[in-house]
């Protein structure tokens, strides 16, 4: 499995990319992992050049690859002005709003107080959503204080082990999903009603530009837990 981290932290050192590695780590522990890491820092004028000319340059564009190729990803921000960072947004921003449909995303962030870590319910999480992504339950916020004291640990642990069973179910989905099966009674498929000569498909919303199947994600669990 394909595992992509991305960093939006600034400083080096950086408690961002010091909660990313600790959060991959916790996610390798429960499974092998090909480890990709973008570090956002590196990108930013690539990423204001994408914003402003509409191409992305050869680094960028390695990037948005990567991240849509993965099988799962782990991001990562600081809290700026209480909420992400204006790179980290914009990174998402160029990125096709496709990309992230259905994968499974494990949001997490950085900073200098307690007080925002409901960053990650009114900001990150619904950033996500928006881009169809698969949201672990658990989210990872770590202040100063929290680095070295009870509590972290466990909350990266339970996060990663959300994040493993989803990435694993979702990048067999698509093998389980391929050969259609016949239903004897009402003679359709299980990913919709087949399709009749002149008549519309009414059933798994399709992509207009590539023809991409989006079977709905309790649909691909169901098909998971039936074998």
């Amino acid at each position: 499995m394909r595992l992509v981290v991305v960093s939006a932290g600034l400083s080096v050192p950086s408690s961002t990319r010091l909660l990313a590695d600790r959060l991959t780590q916790a996610v390798r522990r429960r499974a092998p992992v090909d480890v990709r890491v973008v570090e956002l820092r590196d990108l930013a004028v690539e990423i204001a050049h994408h914003l402003t000319n509409g191409f992305p340059a050869g680094k960028l564009a390695a990037a948005l690859d990567a991240v849509a190729a993965a099988d799962g990803l782990v991001v990562v921000t600081p809290v700026f002005s209480a909420s992400y960072s204006g790179l980290f947004k914009s990174f998402f921003d160029v990125m096709d709003q496709e990309a992230l449909a259905g994968k499974p995303v494990l949001i997490a962030a950085t900073g200098g107080s307690a007080r925002h870590s409901l960053v990650l319910e009114h900001a990150l999480r619904p950033l996500f959503s928006y881009l169809r992504a698969v949201v672990v339950p658990t989210a990872v916020y770590a202040a100063s204080e929290d680095w070295g004291a009870q509590g972290l640990p466990e909350r990266i642990e339970r996060a990663a082990g959300e994040l493993v069973p989803l990435m694993t179910a979702l990048s067999a989905a698509p093998a389980a999903t391929s050969a259609p099966e016949q239903s004897e009674q009402t003679g359709q498929t299980a990913a919709g009603p087949q399709e009749e000569p002149g008549r519309a498909v009414a059933g798994p919303e399709k992509n207009g530009t590539g023809g991409f199947t989006v079977v709905p994600f309790a649909e691909q669990l169901a098909a998971l837990s039936a074998r």
